[in-house]
């Protein structure tokens, strides 16, 4: 055999083998199935619970009636989009997707997660949102952060503290974007001091276990930045929080942020 031919032979065993170990691995031989879905000619919208949330049926359930009321409710404004303006679907219907994925899950009692949207209804880009969802695995429903501290009130020294350093951390992470120029106290007014007002907040995982190493608040698209910089996360340290903290409040939170966690999405 030439060395020409015997180059050829092994690229093809090669190709060969590498179709071989695509069409037997369970990951790319389908997507994920979604849980639950509405298909017409107006829109295709999907959920999809993570396999740990799977895993705890009260938590799926939640999650999943409020993905199923998120599902219906975009498929009815699709229809009234349609009926109104029948023009921007002659390319197709929309294009929804909604992802439910654990965070941390501190004390084996708290569980946040994240709550991540896409939207495409054939505007100049597609948009997403980000949410947080946190949940008492002791009670089997949803809680917010107010059981951590002694006081929670709009304009109240917890919430001026925690809006002043969400806002020192949104200028470090700008800055590590080189978009400092829009780290702005415009850009973060909609960062208010209250429970509502500050951003969608989870309970960051640390490195010591069992605990969490303080709050991270995501913010989507638009939240604390122009549309081109994406997500943001801020971040505030547990030692910030401690002097405003419950009993329970310090009972969960310590450690530090591990490394890695700080990846802010774009």
């Amino acid at each position: 055999m030439t060395y020409r031919a015997n180059v050829r032979a092994e690229w093809l065993a090669s190709l060969f083998a590498i179709a071989a170990i695509t069409l037997a691995s369970p990951a790319l031989a389908a997507d994920p199935k979604p849980d639950a879905v509405v298909k017409n000619r107006n829109i295709e919208a999907r959920v999809f619970l993570d396999d740990k949330i799977k895993a705890d049926a009260p938590l799926a359930a939640d999650c999943l009636a409020e993905g199923r009321k998120w599902l219906d409710k975009n498929a009815a404004d699709a229809a009234a989009s349609r009926k109104q303006d029948p023009q921007f679907f002659k390319d197709g219907g929309w294009d929804f997707e909604r992802k439910y994925s654990i965070r941390s899950v501190v004390a084996d009692r708290y569980v946040s997660l994240l709550r991540d949207d896409y939207m495409d209804t054939h505007g100049a880009h597609p948009n997403s949102d980000v949410n947080t969802v946190l949940w008492d695995k002791s009670e089997n429903k949803r809680i917010s952060i107010r059981p951590f501290f002694a006081e929670t009130a709009d304009n109240g020294p917890t919430m001026k503290a925690m809006v002043k350093a969400v806002i020192a951390s949104l200028r470090i992470e700008k800055k590590k974007r080189d978009t400092s120029e829009t780290a702005t106290e415009e850009w973060f007014k909609g960062v208010e001091p209250s429970l509502l007002k500050i951003g969608a907040a989870t309970l960051a995982p640390s490195t010591e276990p069992g605990k969490s190493s303080g709050l991270t608040f995501h913010y989507p698209p638009y939240a604390v930045g122009p549309y081109a910089e994406g997500q943001y996360v801020a971040f505030v340290s547990w030692e910030t929080l401690k002097p405003y903290l419950t009993p329970e409040g310090a009972r969960i939170f310590g450690g530090t942020r591990p490394k890695g966690d700080d990846d802010q999405p774009q």
